[in-house]
């Protein structure tokens, strides 16, 4: 449940890219400089929703002493992220380097995030199911959410800076 509330809030950042990129009819070139500096503040937003979730969630599973419950469709999810989610982040990095557009990078930063969540995750199973260390997976958590924190921030601050 967690890990699909999370992928929820990252998908944000998708609906973000297709307003972006939807069809915005004959705008100026600095019309257009505004919507990629608003895409990509919301983007960096994103990142604050989804680390404050994260962090929020990993406290309280320390706190109760509540491991992480596998499901095998969780794993089939979290298996499939860790396959298609390395590809999709260097596709939109490259795209974004070649069309010069800051939301699309902090959007695959977005995409690199959930990649790591997914890690965070199957991590987290194994080590609860080997070695019984279910805190694995909310320290992981924890840390992530303070990475998520700090991309937010170099997004935001860096909206301006696009040069696009």
């Amino acid at each position: 449940m967690g890990f699909g509330l999370d992928s929820f809030i990252e998908s944000l950042s998708g609906f973000v890219m297709i307003w972006r990129f939807g069809s915005h009819k004959n705008l100026t070139h600095k019309e257009e400089e505004k919507i990629e500096e608003k895409a990509t503040k919301i983007i960096g937003y994103t990142f604050y929703i989804l680390a404050f979730y994260i962090l929020f969630e990993s406290i309280k599973k320390l706190y109760l002493g509540k491991p992480t419950t596998p499901t095998f469709f969780g794993m089939i999810i979290t298996g499939v992220s860790l396959i298609v989610m390395p590809y999709l982040y260097l596709e939109k990095q490259k795209i974004s380097k070649k069309i010069n557009r800051k939301s699309l990078e902090a959007d695959s930063k977005q995409t690199l995030a959930c990649m790591s969540l997914s890690l965070a995750v199957l991590i987290g199973l194994v080590a609860n199911y080997l070695f019984g260390f279910w805190q694995a997976d909310p320290l992981a958590g924890i840390l992530i959410s303070f990475i998520l924190i700090r991309e937010g921030y170099f997004t935001i601050r860096d909206a301006k800076l696009c040069g696009c």
